[in-house]
């Protein structure tokens, strides 16, 4: 008996999938269950599972795009399973992923120790390039060796000193180009960021924190924060926590244009913006405003690692009230984020960097970091918007103030500051 296997439904408004990664090969046994094929929305990356165990029989290509109840392949339910799926069950039926993760470091040791030239302690030169290469002070690993065996020549040395910068193995002078097939998600990316340029008015404001706070409270209590929630103290719960005040501070930043309407959001639903394997998604923190530190930086690990796997699910993918992007992680001093539409403003983190400021007429050396904000003119004034960003860079400076939002002794006097 053959079983179809179809693509299934993953969304109201996805009517079109690509089929990007085949996991089980074609005539090859899969476990009831087990992961047979990866395919890619315009929103996210999913799997379809074998409903029965048997023989996969493919029917469509990877790279094929796909409509919403396609077949995919057929399973044969009546075939013999083999000696060696038998052999191997117990490995077979993990997570696919499991697989690809060990199976990659394998293969990146394997290449770097048979490469002669990719390891110090294998590499060979004649006399004369050797005698180059200490006297010039070159790193052996960015010559590309011509000789057998990985053997370095003198040429090769003066081929490296005449192109520096060339990435090793690269061809001199390559005029070489090669296409490359648009994914659904970049596609879908593309689209929203022309989208979000074209269809609001959108500013971007700047200031600038200083992170001595912070960083001395993170150095203070993060090996017993650790400890206790069994999860990292990191920056993004503080900049969660300060947007969350900020957003119920100045709620038109947390509202939505529909239509002719303002909508409003009595909760902060955070986006935050994370770099996978295939581009930019966005999943988001449900109900920050209520979670903890601890409860943050465990949302956030949550959503990141599944991210970096392809694991995130349309409902973690879809909503968000307001989003915070990182670019700090990948150096970024200073930057002008894009909304996330239909969001209404985000806010964009950047690298910290010790710097001379003015502190009561001497200068003093701190971390600072600068934050940018973008936000729909349409809708949030300039009073608003910097408001926001003052207010969030108030409760970064002082840490305290995120207890209860503001000055604990204002708090305690029911004084509004």
């Amino acid at each position: 008996m053959a079983i179809d296997i179809k693509v299934p439904v993953v969304g109201e408004s996805i009517s079109e999938v690509t089929l990007i990664k085949w996991l089980k090969n074609d005539g090859e046994w899969a476990n009831r269950d087990e992961v047979i094929a990866e395919l890619e929305s315009e929103k996210a990356t999913f799997e379809i599972n074998a409903e029965q165990a048997g023989i996969v029989k493919q029917v469509a290509k990877e790279g094929d795009n796909l409509s919403i109840g396609d077949l995919v392949c057929s399973i044969d339910t009546d075939a013999v399973k083999p000696e060696a799926a038998t052999a191997t069950e117990p490995t077979d039926v993990k997570n696919a992923d499991e697989k690809l993760e060990v199976a990659k470091p394998a293969a990146a040791a394997t290449a770097i120790t048979t490469s002669p030239a990719a390891n110090a302690e294998n590499i060979k030169a004649t006399p004369v390039a050797a005698a180059i290469i200490a006297d010039k002070k070159i790193d052996s690993k960015t010559i590309t060796a011509t000789g057998e065996n990985g053997k370095i020549f003198k040429q090769d040395v003066l081929a490296a000193l005449a192109n520096p910068g060339r990435a090793i193995g690269a061809a001199i002078n390559s005029r070489n180009e090669r296409p490359e097939k648009m994914s659904n998600l970049r596609k879908t990316i593309s689209r929203r960021l022309v989208e979000a340029k074209n269809t609001t008015a959108m500013l971007t404001t700047f200031n600038e924190v200083d992170m001595t706070a912070i960083m001395e409270l993170r150095k203070k209590y993060k090996d017993k924060f650790k400890e206790q929630h069994g999860v990292g103290l990191g920056f993004m719960s503080f900049f969660t926590k300060a947007c969350c005040y900020a957003l119920q501070k100045f709620p038109t930043v947390n509202a939505y244009l529909d239509g002719e309407n303002i909508l409003y959001h009595d909760y902060c639903d955070i986006s935050i913006a994370v770099s996978a394997p295939k581009g930019l998604v966005v999943p988001v923190i449900r109900n920050a405003e209520s979670l903890s530190m601890a409860g943050v930086e465990a949302a956030v690990i949550d959503l990141a690692t599944k991210a970096k796997n392809n694991k995130l699910t349309m409902e973690e993918m879809t909503g968000g009230t307001f989003t915070i992007t990182n670019g700090g992680i990948f150096g970024s001093m200073m930057s002008t984020p894009i909304i996330n539409i239909p969001q209404s403003a985000i806010l964009g983190m950047h690298n910290i960097l010790e710097r001379p400021m003015a502190l009561n007429g001497q200068v003093v050396i701190k971390p600072m970091m600068y934050l940018a904000l973008s936000y729909d003119h349409r809708i949030i004034d300039g009073r608003e918007s910097v408001g926001f960003l003052v207010t969030v860079k108030q409760l970064l400076e002082n840490p305290s103030l995120l207890l209860f939002g503001k000055d604990p002794l204002e708090a305690l006097l029911e004084i509004n500051g």
